[in-house]
This record gives C-alpha cells, structure tokens and sequence, in this order.
C-alpha cells in the first residue's frame, strides 16, 4: 500500500498487531477493534523458530528456553529429531504486549471492549478503505464474507511447577494428533492437539497414566484450511484465514509472512496466491 489508507484491523491478535504496526509505522490511518478488555492470547504453547526475531526482533528478551532437537515416541522406538534452525520457548502473552507497544509508538488506535460480530462488518467497512480480519478461528470477517471455513481442531494444554531447562521438547504421536511436553524453564507444558471429540478422553488419560496433576488447563480451536476472501476491500490473516501448518498447528511465523504480503498488496485476490508461493516454500517448515 503506497498511498496513505484508512485500514481496519479487527482483532488484536499477534497477527492483527503486527500487520497493524507494520501499516501503521508505514504512515497509514489504522484502527483496531478487539472484544476483549485486555490483550494477550491465553492458549498457545509460544514456540517459535529463530525466525520470530526476524519479524519482531524486540522479542529476544521474551525467551524463556531454547530447543535444539525432539524426541518423538512410538510404540516401538523413538525418533531423535534435531533442528536445523534454533527454536525458542515465549510466553505469547507477553509477545502480544510487546508488540502492542509497538503498535501504539507506531500510532494506531487500539480499541479494546469493541466486538464485531458478523452484522457489524460491513457496518464498519463504510468508514475504511481497506479492512483485515484477524479475529481468530472463528472469524465473524470470514463469516461477514461468506469465505469457505477451515476445519477444527481442539488444542488442549496444562501446566505444572516444575524446573525444567531440557533443550529438547517430547512428542507423542496420537491417531490424528499428537501429545507434547515443553520446558520453559520454571514450568513444563503438556499439551494435545486432536479432534476436538476426542481431545479431551485422550489428553485426561495421557495425564492419568504418566501421573501428571497440571494446575492450569486451558483449551483453544485450532483452524486448518487456508481461506481468503474475494472482496478486494477484505483481507483475512492468521487464524481467522486457517493459515496454521497441518503438522503441529502452530501458524505465528506463516501469519507474520502474510501480514507483511498484506501490508504489500493493497487487493486480496492478489494476496492469496503470493501467500501459497510464499508461505508454502519459504516458510514450511518449524
């Protein structure tokens, strides 16, 4: 987008933040709406390669581990799988402040306690030139537009108060999903990502078995199924365009390469194939 654009981000998201710093700390009039009175996402296990300090470079300071390779378990023997590229455990909460920050040095308006739900997009559209969905998995934008909905996966994750610096995270795979454990550091995370009817039974007898009595357990959809939109006034990124790898489930790094595809391209239709070019070579693996 060169010339100086009237954009609407809705939702506050680590992809609605950064395309909204990035927009705004290029001169454009950007505005975000978000439902919630508080920003930070609660479910995501914050496990990033080495290319989140690319993008957000500030977020050195946010590491709390660092992985080096993966043990995966099956039935009959284990895989050692060692990374090409460093990987970095960060609370994502704290990743969403830090660039929220930066969305407000840049110049946006944040508006927190400001839903929009699927009768009030076009509502909003009238005061916008351009407007970006990035309010999650289930996107209202997406609905508002009539885009194809991705398919649905549960991700599960619980914590528990113990010290651990292992470089190495563990894997259990599961029949359409699989199990984790992370160290990050002064706490380890348990996690499942399954069909959603079957998450559940499977994670509680994961924890039962192996003795594990998590304090917290929070639980989040995970969207798979890219979806753009055909209306050139209407983006989608992150989650609320199914953009999170088919693998893990994970998509921050894919949802910062399109944010910055978007900030490029002013008209979707243009976006979405240079997002299979990109996304799916560059950027395909961990």
């Amino acid at each position: 987008m060169n010339k100086k654009t009237k954009i609407a981000v809705i939702g506050a998201g680590i992809s609605g933040l950064y395309i909204a710093w990035k927009l705004a700390d290029n001169g454009h009039d950007v505005t975000v709406f978000e439902k919630r009175n508080e920003i930070g996402k609660e479910v995501c296990s914050g496990l990033f390669s080495e290319r989140i300090l690319k993008f957000i470079p500030e977020s050195s300071k946010l590491i709390e581990n660092q992985i080096n390779y993966c043990l995966v378990y099956f039935p009959r023997k284990t895989l050692k799988i060692k990374f090409s590229k460093k990987f970095f455990v960060m609370d994502h909460s704290m990743l969403d402040n830090l660039v929220l920050d930066l969305v407000k040095k840049a110049g946006a308006v944040i508006n927190l306690n400001h839903p929009v739900g699927i009768d009030d997009v076009r509502k909003v559209a009238l005061g916008f030139n351009r407007i970006i969905g990035a309010d999650g998995a289930l996107s209202q934008v997406r609905k508002a537009l009539n885009c194809k909905e991705p398919n649905f996966y549960l991700g599960i994750q619980g914590f528990t108060n113990e010290n651990n610096t292992h470089d190495f995270v563990e894997v259990w795979p599961t029949k359409t999903g699989f199990l984790w454990k992370i160290p990050r550091g002064k706490k380890v995370e348990y996690g499942i990502m399954e069909k959603r009817e079957k998450a559940k039974k499977i994670f509680d007898q994961f924890l039962q078995k192996n003795n594990i009595k998590p304090k917290i357990t929070k639980a989040a959809l995970i969207p798979q199924g890219l979806s753009t939109s055909s209306d050139a006034k209407f983006a989608l990124c992150g989650d609320a365009a199914g953009l999170t790898k088919p693998w893990s489930g994970g998509g921050v790094i894919w949802s910062l390469a399109a944010a910055d595809l978007i900030e490029k391209f002013p008209q979707s239709s243009k976006i979405s194939k240079r997002v299979e070019i990109k996304i799916f070579t560059k950027n395909h693996s961990w």
